[in-house]
């Protein structure tokens, strides 16, 4: 097994461990260890929201979340030798849950996938889907079914949703201002356009007083993907996959956690994937002055890994860059027409018994493809959505008896 070089006792709040993680962004948070290049390392994670959502039947706690928290991430890990204009190599050598198999946190033999309430994050089909609601997953080995959805059972593309980098003290101004910018120019928004720098509940290692105030004035909230890398919750970061981080301080600096057991692409509950928390193993490398011999100066590459559900049949729904609420064109807008896939998914799924809700979780777990299948025909923009069939009890494609319809509960909500 490779070195455990940060360590996480599951039943404690990361505040509380030997060695605490941290929580926001900043070139000024100690490593927590120091590796060599060609080192192959063991990083233990909390589940992202640190033990906040249990396994029930409420979606209260998902409704309730406190988000300054998240994400609690393991590291930062400091590679010997690297500099700023290296590339870090990270191979993703394996990935796992929390080993035990029944418990009462994330990753002990079950995970969650969560509708963020409207005033507390929301998600990509917020307007449509505005209150809190909760699937729990049950683990099987590789495989994930749900007592909220029934009907469905599939295999995982286990990854981790966020590794990065520090970013420098230039690069951390320029991410705080910018993001500003974007929320000055609707300041009142719910959910807001971003979220600036927020010191309550800051975590930064073992960084205390003045110094962990000043993280938490300046540090960058670590939900948004970023140059560094950061939550880019790609599903196919799997076992395999080898990444091509760009270096902004000495040493890199790479953290990492919010495992997931499974995701469709575009996450698109916000609180989505399959949340749990485990280990991920990682080999480490450095290609000196790899940023300007490739042109990695923006984000990172990285060559997907092959380990992945072999899945290959697919229904597929299609959206255009049309709001057909108003009847309004937009141009070339491919965020409005994957909306339109997956409310088109949505529908289709109502019709064999689905609550919304139910249909809406399902596509942000699952190992979904979304793909921009066209941009240039103006105006509208063409992405499409597809969705394993194989994952059903029942045969989801259309023929002429039409859906058989049944009874399938429903979801976790608020009460």
């Amino acid at each position: 097994m490779p070195e455990v070089v940060f360590s996480v006792d599951q039943a404690r709040s990361m505040r509380d461990q030997d060695v605490p993680g941290h929580n926001r962004w900043h070139p000024d948070i100690p490593p927590a260890a120091t590796v060599r290049p060609g080192a192959e390392i063991r990083l233990e994670s909390r589940e992202w929201m640190d033990g906040q959502v249990g396994n029930n039947d409420s979606a209260n706690d998902i409704r309730d979340l406190n988000l300054n928290v998240n994400h609690m991430l393991s590291g930062p890990i400091a590679v010997e030798g690297a500099e700023p204009g290296d590339l870090l190599v990270v191979d993703v050598l394996d990935i796992g849950p929390v080993p035990q198999e029944t418990g009462d946190i994330a990753g002990q033999g079950w995970g969650y996938t969560g509708v963020f309430d409207r005033h507390n994050g929301g998600g990509f089909l917020t307007d449509r889907f505005p209150d809190a609601y909760k699937a729990i997953w049950d683990f099987r080995g590789q495989t994930a079914s749900s007592r909220h959805i029934p009907g469905v059972r599939f295999t995982g593309i286990t990854h981790p949703g966020l590794l990065g980098t520090a970013p420098s003290a230039d690069m951390l101004a320029r991410w705080n201002a910018r993001e500003q910018a974007l929320i000055d120019t609707d300041p009142d928004r719910v959910p807001p356009l971003a979220m600036p720098p927020e010191p309550r509940d800051v975590l930064a290692g073992t960084l205390t007083g003045a110094d962990l105030e000043r993280v938490g004035r300046e540090g960058a909230r670590t939900i948004p993907p970023r140059e560094n890398g950061g939550n880019q919750d790609i599903k196919n970061f799997s076992r395999g996959s080898r990444v091509f981080f760009p270096v902004f301080v000495p040493g890199a600096l790479l953290s990492g956690g919010d495992l997931h057991f499974s995701q469709g692409d575009g996450e698109i509950t916000f609180c989505g994937a399959i949340e749990m928390g485990g280990f991920v193993d990682l080999g480490i490398d450095l290609i000196k002055g790899g940023m300007e011999k490739y042109g990695v100066t923006t984000n990172p590459v990285f060559l997907p890994g092959n380990v992945e559900p072999r899945y290959d049949e697919f229904i597929s729904f299609i959206g255009i860059s049309v709001d057909h609420e108003t009847d309004t064109n937009a141009f070339t807008d491919a965020t409005l027409a994957y909306r339109n896939a997956c409310l088109n998914a949505i529908e289709y799924l109502g019709r064999f018994g689905y609550t919304g809700e139910q249909a809406y979780l399902l596509l942000c777990a699952a190992p979904i493809d979304g793909r921009l299948s066209g941009v240039v025909d103006i105006p509208n923009a063409c992405c499409s959505l597809y969705l394993p069939t194989a994952i059903f009890d029942f045969d989801v494609r259309p023929s002429a008896e039409g859906p058989r319809r049944a009874d399938r509960g429903q979801c976790a909500v608020t009460s």
